[in-house]
């Protein structure tokens, strides 16, 4: 009789975009994958219910029943699902392995780390770089802590896992790097587009851009609409990677900058949508007025 699967029963805090699609890799791979979806919002929970994660009903039976632990959450929200999550395994008794996936700075993460050791629970940095599986090439997740057995046990379930260390803050490092690069270049575009527009010379710019720039402005095209959708999760992940290279020594400048873009797209009529909602045929020529517009209402 073959050994019993490690790590059967995986718990998800967070079945948004990234979290529901891990638990449907994972449960494609014979997981049980778990969430407490009380207080999610209607979305989340369909998501979770299209990728058949079985719900339960509360925090406690969720550490109860779980084996391994998944935060993947926004990164302003990773704080309090953890001492939540401390809390609930305290009072059941129940100290599962808790994998923190959010994409926080090095410091976070280990202020995390204590949260959950305190409650006796073993923790393990995580840092997601990558589509979530089933758009393309697996997710990497980079792991890092004194026991990475428990997410190395994920590998080839629909993800990869790099382990990178035993020092918690590795993992969430790496991914405050790829993120500063990535997301922090969507935020550049955006401010070059709407400085033009600002300036009156969108239409010169463009031509200049497809004469001397093409596959960035084919970069531009394809990311630049689409941002307010993730703009308002996005904020906290641009302050987390501010505070990660003020730590490092670098200037934190670039990232609170990009936090500001963020926050101008996140209130554009445009942020109200999801990747389900938002239109894929939106353009450059009808999104950048009126994120120039929201940059002359704050000024006003």
């Amino acid at each position: 009789m073959p050994d019993r699967m490690p790590y059967r029963t995986v718990a998800l805090i967070g079945t948004g975009d990234m979290g529901h699609a891990v638990g449907r890799a994972l449960g494609a791979h014979g997981h049980d994958v778990i969430a407490c979806l009380d207080g999610r919002s209607a979305r989340s929970r369909g998501l979770a219910a299209a990728a058949g994660i079985r719900a339960v009903a509360d925090l406690d039976t969720l550490v109860g029943e779980a084996e391994l632990v998944l935060s993947i959450l926004p990164p302003a929200a990773a704080a309090a699902a953890a001492g939540h999550a401390a809390a609930a395994m305290r009072r059941r008794g129940a100290t599962p392995p808790y994998a923190d996936c959010n994409a926080v700075s090095p410091a976070t993460a280990r202020r995390l780390a204590e949260t959950l050791g305190k409650a006796g629970a073993p923790f393990i940095d995580v840092g997601i770089i990558g589509p979530a599986p089933g758009r393309g090439a697996a997710p990497r997740f980079y792991a890092s802590g004194p026991d990475t057995t428990p997410v190395r046990a994920l590998d080839g379930k629909g993800i990869v896992v790099r382990d990178i260390g035993a020092e918690v803050g590795r993992a969430s490092g790496i991914k405050m790097c790829y993120a500063a690069l990535t997301k922090g270049t969507f935020t550049l575009h955006t401010a070059v587009l709407v400085a033009a527009e600002a300036m009156g010379l969108t239409a010169e710019l463009d031509r200049e851009l497809r004469d001397s720039q093409q596959a960035v402005h084919a970069r531009m095209a394809a990311t630049v609409p689409g941002l307010p959708a993730d703009a308002a999760r996005w904020i906290g992940e641009m302050q987390e990677i501010a505070a990660t290279f003020a730590d490092a020594g670098v200037t934190p400048k670039f990232h609170q900058g990009a936090a500001d873009i963020f926050r101008l797209l996140a209130e554009t009529r445009f942020a109200a949508e999801t990747r389900e909602t938002l239109d894929p045929n939106r353009g450059l020529e009808e999104v950048i007025p009126v994120y120039a517009a929201g940059l002359r209402r704050k000024d006003g």
